[in-house]
Order: structure tokens, then C-alpha cells, then sequence
């Protein structure tokens, strides 16, 4: 696989969780804040996954997965 091909697909990847997170989070009431208190990731952290800007490990999904009472599919589907 190419590196302008794993690029993309990461580029994807953190595209898919951007907005199925937002979605997420808003459909249950929940602002950046809260989620970041919850989940003890920080606002500006978890502004960046929602903006696409990182890639977050797999154990933050996980958490914040957990807070949002979703599964890790859920938000990467």
C-alpha cells in the first residue's frame, strides 16, 4: 500500500469519527466540556478529533465510546 493511499484512508478514518462523535455527543445532550470531564480528555483535544485534525488512540475511542453510551463501531461506521 502506498503512503499516499494510507494517508487518505487515515484522513477518512478521522473524518468518520469527527462526525459520528458530534452527532454523538449532541444527541445526548452532552457539549465538549462535559464529554472532557467525563472522559478526562481535554476540551481542545477533543475539539481537534471533532475538527478531524488528530488521530486519537484507540483507548481514547474507547472512553469516549463509554461516556456517550455507544459502541466503538457506532462511532466508526
Amino acid at each position: 500500500m502506498t503512503l499516499t493511499i494510507m494517508c487518505y484512508m487515515e484522513q477518512k478514518f478521522r473524518e468518520t469519527l469527527a462526525l459520528n462523535l458530534k452527532i454523538a455527543r449532541i444527541k445526548n445532550g452532552i457539549t465538549q466540556d462535559k464529554l472532557g470531564e467525563i472522559t478526562d480528555i481535554s476540551t481542545k483535544h477533543i475539539t481537534k478529533i471533532e475538527k478531524a485534525k488528530v488521530t486519537p488512540s484507540i483507548y481514547l475511542v474507547y472512553k469516549i465510546s463509554k461516556a456517550l453510551n455507544i459502541s466503538i463501531d457506532e462511532l466508526l461506521k
